[in-house]
């Protein structure tokens, strides 16, 4: 069985993903079709918030995803950083643009979900605060990657970074049980929902839909990463001075 190092082999590591991209992308579009269509046309409206609770479907996986992006850098960023695997790096970037995007729509599915539930669009508990210093935190790895690398870092300091950013994940994840907050405590659980199956049970679907569209952006944005280093490589071999004998 080849060791994981193996996988840090750029050629191998483009032939697996090339064509993984579309299956992922193709199946991912398909659950997220499906949960979408059962969850608007399938599903009863909740007794209390009616027709609101159907942005569930985009809320819940938006939030799982955008804290999960973050825990995808932390650990490409353990990895770069004990056994400096170039692709680990690689790996940590692409997944930074996803995840912000995920984490900011988590934030407008919540706000518009809020308005008609709590009368507010936004409120600053320990939920939805903790949620945007993570929508920052993602901006902030981008521009550190960005300058790190036109600088010609060894991407050691976007790692750290990534690793310090984990703090926030316990934060949000137990925020609604440390503070007394607006948001609706933990609803979902591994053995357990407060949820009804008759309304849950397209969440499923749209859940790892969006995450197979997660891993087929990852996938795209590292295979354009290193095209894209490739490139840049090729270039400066032939702008250098042809050596005279």
């Amino acid at each position: 069985m080849p060791s994981l190092h193996a996988f840090a082999n750029p050629a191998r590591f483009l032939k697996i993903a090339r064509p993984l991209t579309p299956v992922l992308l193709l199946l991912g579009a398909a659950l997220v079709a499906i949960g979408c269509w059962a969850g608007l046309t399938r599903t009863p409206a909740d007794y209390l918030q009616g027709e609101t609770v159907r942005i569930l479907y985009i809320h819940v996986p938006a939030a799982w995803l955008g804290m999960g992006g973050w825990s995808g850098i932390a650990i490409s960023s353990l990895v770069f950083l004990v056994w400096r695997h170039p692709l680990a790096d690689v790996a940590a970037r692409a997944i930074a643009v996803p995840g912000a995007t995920f984490a900011a729509l988590c934030l407008v599915t919540g706000a518009i979900w809020g308005r008609p539930t709590w009368g507010t669009w936004w409120q600053w508990d320990g939920r939805l605060t903790s949620m945007l210093l993570l929508f920052f935190v993602y901006l902030g790895y981008l521009a550190l990657a960005q300058a790190d690398r036109e600088r010609g870092g060894d991407g050691r300091i976007p790692a750290l970074y990534g690793l310090a950013g984990t703090v926030l994940l316990p934060i949000i994840r137990y925020s609604v049980v440390w503070w007394n907050t607006l948001h609706q405590g933990a609803s979902i659980g591994l053995t357990r929902s407060s949820i009804d199956g008759a309304i849950l049970w397209p969440l499923p679907f749209t859940i790892l839909g969006f995450t197979l569209l997660f891993g087929a952006i990852v996938l795209m944005r590292m295979r354009t990463i290193l095209a894209r280093a490739k490139a840049e490589a090729r270039l400066r071999r032939k702008a250098r001075p042809a050596v005279v004998a």
